[in-house]
């Protein structure tokens, strides 16, 4: 068991307000690499902060609390801000285990993503925004300004506020699974307001190809790479996302339709397939891609024979654009050479709403929420609201037919 530390001038409040008012803490020694301090305020009572640094990259200094400067009722005494920063560092005897850094705590959030069978990569994308002056810093130490300070800088180094809203949700994740697990993390309240959201950070970046297009890009694929234009063929007939057709397997298929894999985003991480419609000519194609090999088997191979990844598709997408050769009248919300492989979702989106396909279908059919359509596809929605909504109009001004039928009798 440690021993504590002794000072006279900190020991008592008595010594304490001897101290002349100051900036900086008098600092004493608990253990190698930790320090605690006691900075005389300019008001009744002072204050008690730890000091971290022990070679490793964990440097920080942080407020653990008031001092009992007014009375014992009221703040810390000497030997309690001993005992609060031996164990925000390293664990209190209840718990047997150290209070999590940010760093543990986005490796244990990526840990339990694998568990949980939904997208490590979240957790490794997150990583490589996080500075080590964040990352060496506990848990339960944040506070809002500094995580704001954070989220902000992220605009700062190019990403976009889409992409800022993101990062900073994995975040927040990582940060409540870590307080979930140690009840000695109380300061919830900092992320949930350092890392709000950004005002209209939830910026749709659909890109919407004409039908014609779309038909252009498919041949294109498979000029490229056979097995690549199955890819995007399927993708741009299902609307689905790659990773889901990246899952599909040999015995997903039937004769109409299949049983597409869900991608696992949002809070639904329990994989379910959900049986869509495709041509009965793809159908073959795809039963043609999975013949002789085990029902289990993933459906859909590179040329290499490897199953695709993530970001397989991407490799044969920029020479499928060329070939494609997108005219501007036939693109919405990017240029030509801007469209990305998921214009073909978007597009098979907004197709389905074009086409008065209820929205509750067009959700569950693109593996998405309501909500989500609405609020990404909402001047679609309203152009197809529209349409409906004048057909039911009335207008004064044309005649009425002899034979309409009136409302009321």
């Amino acid at each position: 068991m440690a021993r504590n530390a002794r000072d006279a001038r900190l020991e008592s409040r008595t010594q304490r307000l001897k101290l002349p008012v100051a900036k900086k803490p008098v600092w004493i020694k608990l253990d190698k690499g930790l320090h605690v301090g006691y900075r005389r305020n300019e008001g009744p009572v002072g204050s008690w902060s730890m000091r971290v640094a022990d070679g490793r990259g964990s440097n920080w200094v942080k407020r653990i609390g008031e001092a009992d400067d007014v009375s014992d009722d009221r703040g810390m005494s000497f030997w309690a801000a001993q005992a609060r920063a031996r164990e925000l560092r390293h664990g209190g005897a209840d718990t047997g285990h150290k209070l999590q850094t940010v760093n543990e705590a986005i490796e244990s959030y990526q840990r339990d993503l694998e568990t949980r069978g939904g997208d490590p990569n979240n957790a490794a994308r997150l990583s490589r925004h996080i500075p080590a002056s964040l990352g060496t810093k506990l848990v339960a130490q944040l506070n809002a300004r500094e995580l704001r300070a954070w989220r902000d800088g992220l605009l700062r180094v190019g990403l976009k506020p889409p992409s800022v809203r993101r990062t900073s949700s994995c975040l927040r994740a990582a940060l409540a699974l870590a307080a979930k697990h140690d009840p000695r993390i109380t300061n919830m309240n900092a992320w949930r307001h350092g890392l709000e959201n950004l005002p209209d950070s939830h910026v749709a970046r659909n890109v919407i190809v004409a039908d014609a297009a779309i038909r252009r890009i498919v041949q294109a694929a498979y000029e490229v790479d056979m097995r690549f234009g199955l890819f995007c063929e399927l993708c741009a007939t299902v609307g689905c996302r790659p990773v889901q057709a990246a899952r599909l397997l040999v015995e997903d298929v039937k004769a109409d339709k299949l049983l597409l894999p869900s991608s696992l985003k949002g809070r639904r991480k329990q994989l379910r397939r959900s049986p869509v419609p495709v041509p009965p000519t793809l159908a073959l194609k795809l039963k043609a891609a999975g013949k002789g090999r085990e029902a289990t088997a993933p459906l859909l191979l590179k040329s290499d024979g490897t199953p695709w990844g993530n970001s397989d598709h991407i490799k044969w997408w920029h020479e499928t654009l060329q070939r494609a050769a997108l005219r501007s009248g036939e693109v919405t919300g990017a240029k030509p050479e801007e469209v990305t492989f998921y214009c073909l979702r978007h597009s098979s989106i907004v197709r389905q709403l074009l086409r008065n396909v209820p929205i509750r279908i067009v959700a569950a059919h693109h593996d998405n929420s309501v909500i989500q359509i609405e609020k990404s596809y909402s001047r679609f929605i309203s152009n197809v609201s529209d349409s409906l909504v004048r057909g039911a109009l009335l207008d004064f001004n044309e005649p009425v037919a002899d034979n309409v039928v009136p409302l009321t009798r």
